[in-house]
């Protein structure tokens, strides 16, 4: 059997994560029985940079309103960005709509199983693609976000941190897989949520970990990270905070508005204001109609 550069054996970690996972895994609506692979698709695209207790209501409103991507596909752009509320990074909801409108006109409105298939899907990206592959049709391929390569830096590798991703974490992850395509599937959620639950990244709860023993982290005696320290988001005064600020007045509007109604949305500094409404005018998120006033995309 293969063993990781610590000399933790790969499949010591499955035999203890895979039966920890199903008995101790969050009772989430998206990984309930039934749930489709558009239904998880929707809630991989809303978990993104976004924690769950967030997530768990809008997800829930999205299925009984678009049950199928057709259903969402025919929406108009706005009223997805309506529905998203205040998600954040909004962009998210345009990618998976148009998402949506490319899986009903090209898969008979059913997300596709390869990985491949997935990343051809518009706004699909590697993360994602292998989710979906995994959590909704229980394909053995690794998934890898940062509560995993955490996970694997400590218990693999013996370090605080995973440090800048690189092109050896799918590799990392994937050696820990069980042979078995539903093992594999289990193992990559266990590790999601060891990772999120248990082995955080500030104050991790080492005493509950089903892995303590057979950490390199703790075997070495947990050494501090002493690589690039990350620098701690801020909202606050960020063009961010001022994009949504903007957006939520065209959000809350029942049509187009007139610009002195953006502009009192963000007072501090009209410069800011200007640039940022010109990157929501780039991405697609705002138009300017003939006349001057401002919509979500779509709107007249």
């Amino acid at each position: 059997m293969a063993t990781t550069t610590a000399g933790t054996s790969p499949g010591t970690l499955a035999d203890v994560l895979v039966p920890w996972f199903r008995a101790h895994a969050l009772d989430l609506p998206w990984r309930r029985p039934g749930t489709t692979a558009w239904g998880v698709l929707v809630s991989e695209i809303m978990l993104q940079q976004t924690p769950v207790a967030r997530v768990e209501g809008p997800w829930r409103e999205w299925l009984e309103r678009w049950p199928r991507p057709s259903a969402m596909g025919a929406a108009p752009a706005a009223d997805v960005l309506r529905a998203w509320g205040r998600l954040g990074y909004p962009r998210r909801a345009l990618r998976l709509h148009a998402a949506a409108q490319a899986v009903a006109a090209e898969h008979g409105d059913v997300v596709p199983a390869d990985v491949a298939t997935l990343e051809s899907l518009p706004g699909i990206g590697t993360y994602t693609a292998r989710a979906v592959a995994a959590f909704a049709y229980g394909r053995r391929v690794p998934v890898v976000d940062t509560n995993v390569r955490r996970v694997v830096a400590r218990a693999v590798h013996g370090q605080a941190e995973a440090g800048a991703a690189a092109t050896r974490d799918l590799a990392d992850v994937e050696v820990l897989l069980p042979g078995d395509d539903a093992d594999a599937a289990t193992m990559s959620a266990a590790l999601m949520e060891l990772g999120a639950t248990v082995c955080v990244a500030r104050g991790p709860r080492c005493a509950d970990c089903p892995v303590l023993a057979h950490c390199a982290w703790q075997r070495r005696g947990r050494p501090a990270w002493d690589g690039p320290v990350r620098r701690a988001q801020t909202w606050a005064g960020t063009d961010r905070q001022v994009r949504g600020r903007l957006l939520a007045v065209l959000r809350d509007a029942t049509g187009p508005v007139p610009a002195p109604e953006l502009d009192a949305a963000w007072l501090t500094d009209p410069a800011q204001r200007a640039r940022c409404l010109d990157s929501l005018l780039v991405d697609g998120l705002v138009e300017q109609l003939a006349d001057g006033r401002f919509a979500l995309p779509g709107e007249t």
